[in-house]
């Protein structure tokens, strides 16, 4: 007899449907299956075997076959026992399948008959809703996340003989609802806070204009002056994520595997701090059937470098293009991958090779100079800010008096950040000044003739590029929008050239 049970299967961060089918027939009794399985899906007939007995149900006998169709596209992950199994107790007679073929179905059994959680649900959820299921079976722990779906019945399964008597109608159990409202009104709290920091007010300045444009920044100042400290509490000053981001955030996560047992959605932007002997791969997304990398994994929030020219030079390079686009395209023989990018790169370096700044260094030029041209230029000028960081002084740090606190910051960035929104309503690839592009650089950020003038002037004088030109334009619109006006005025301009100017100073 022939059963067939809705699943999906993840490639890159998006979900396609996968149809289960089951025939039990005449023959040696044998599990067979056949659909591009990987090893984890080939070892699954063991486990679902083992976990049909241990339920208290019987072995069918005969010859098994499953297809996972579309049979031209490789299945990986154990996430297809659950479905595998219904399958055989629909096609052996053991329960009816009527009701099975209305469910979407995930799932990875243990020996026992336990269900267990896997990746990518959240993909698979949103994919059941595209397809018209009723409702999906999913493990207990992945039913939340599942449940942010509005539309979708989302049915937490705890056990193999538990997801079988609800499928036969002998018992009810309750979908899972999701209140996505209280999980916006009270995120997690930040462990840290800007009232921490003593001193150095012209770097949280530049952190509040890089928070309030989405600009990406470049902290350089020897060993000790706070540059990680500083940069870990960005993220406590950005804007909280919309619905439409925390799903995309939350997205990546779930296919990673990163999610909590029972956690729904990702309400803090995240920020990912990578070590510097990461990979391309471990950057970007990779392997056979490529996954998402830190860059992807720090979508709409923060991607820390610490000690920038430690990295290879061949994985900073990868990073122009989803610094550009807001994504990442992988190809592979398995196929070509997009991976979500929009993050806010932050980079911290010492100005030499032995952490002193270039005056106090006992490191030759030239040995500066290598250790410099470990950042190339092209990356550099993609690359917003460029900030110095200096030793903070006694009497900042043995002060008793607290700094501005991150919520006051986060007001100024979020009144910015909202007139950046009704700047560009209606355009969800242009989220903040830093996403502009050329024709609405040219369009909202005028200059009167003599802050033209200006410009090239220090253009001339620092050796700046076109595309450092229209990034100065772009933090010029932001430190305006800081300030509440309309019009970028001269100030706006010099503030945001000096931001930009200490890669010349240090690199010319």
């Amino acid at each position: 007899m022939l059963a067939k049970v809705r699943s999906a299967a993840v490639q890159g961060v998006e979900a396609f449907s996968i149809e289960v089918e089951v025939n039990v027939g005449w023959g040696e009794t044998q599990i067979v299956i056949v659909g591009l399985p990987d090893a984890a899906v080939k070892e699954s007939r063991d486990r679902v075997s083992t976990a049909l007995t241990n339920s208290g149900f019987k072995f069918p006998l005969g010859r098994t076959t499953i297809n996972l169709a579309p049979a031209d596209v490789r299945k990986e992950g154990p996430s297809f026992d659950l479905p595998i199994a219904l399958g055989m107790l629909a096609a052996a007679e053991q329960m009816g399948k009527e009701r099975l073929e209305q469910y979407l179905v995930l799932g990875e059994l243990a020996l026992t008959g336990a269900v267990r959680p896997v990746k990518g649900v959240l993909a698979a959820a949103l994919r059941a809703r595209e397809d018209g299921c009723l409702g999906a079976l999913v493990p207990l722990e992945n039913a939340a996340e599942a449940a942010v779906v509005s539309g979708l019945e989302v049915i937490p399964i705890r056990n193999l003989r538990e997801a079988s008597e609800f499928l036969e109608g002998e018992v009810a159990l309750a979908p899972v609802v999701v209140d996505v409202e209280a999980l916006f009104a009270h995120p997690p709290e930040d462990e840290v806070d800007f009232a921490d920091v003593k001193g150095q007010e012209s770097v949280k300045r530049a952190l509040e204009i890089a928070a309030a444009g989405g600009h990406n920044l470049l902290l350089l100042g020897p060993p000790g002056t706070g540059k990680s400290m500083l940069a870990r509490r960005l993220s406590t000053i950005l804007p909280p994520l919309t619905l439409e981001e925390a799903l995309a955030t939350t997205r990546v996560h779930s296919v990673v595997g990163l999610l909590g047992p029972g956690q729904a959605l990702i309400t803090r932007r995240p920020f990912r701090a990578p070590h510097h002997t990461a990979s391309d791969a471990g950057l970007l997304g990779g392997n056979q059937n490529p996954t998402p990398g830190e860059i992807s994994l720090a979508h709409h929030g923060v991607l820390f470098l610490d000690e920038l020219p430690e990295f290879k030079r061949s994985v900073l390079e990868t990073l122009r293009q989803p610094m550009e686009e807001g994504r990442v395209t992988i190809s592979r023989a398995a196929g070509t991958f997009t991976f979500p990018a929009q993050f806010m790169l932050v980079a911290a370096m010492n100005p030499t090779p032995d952490g002193k700044m270039p005056h106090e260094s006992k490191c030759s030029p030239r040995q500066i100079q290598n250790y410099l041209a470990r950042v190339s230029g092209p990356l550099l000028d993609r690359i917003d800010l460029h900030v110095e960081v200096p030793p903070v002084t006694f009497h900042e740090i043995s002060s008793s008096r607290p700094g501005e606190s991150s919520g006051e910051i986060r007001a100024r960035v979020m009144a910015a950040r909202f007139l950046q929104q009704k700047r560009f309503p209606g355009r969800a690839s242009v989220t903040c000044n830093a996403r502009m592009e050329s024709r609405d650089v040219r369009r909202h950020c005028p200059l009167e003739a003599a802050t033209l003038e200006l410009l090239k002037q220090a253009m001339q004088d620092l050796g700046l590029s076109a595309r450092a030109y229209d990034r100065i334009l772009k933090v010029s619109r932001t430190i305006a929008d800081l300030a509440g006006e309309a019009r970028i005025s001269s100030e706006h301009v010099l503030e945001a050239i000096q931001l930009r100017s200490l890669d010349r100073q240090i690199w010319g």
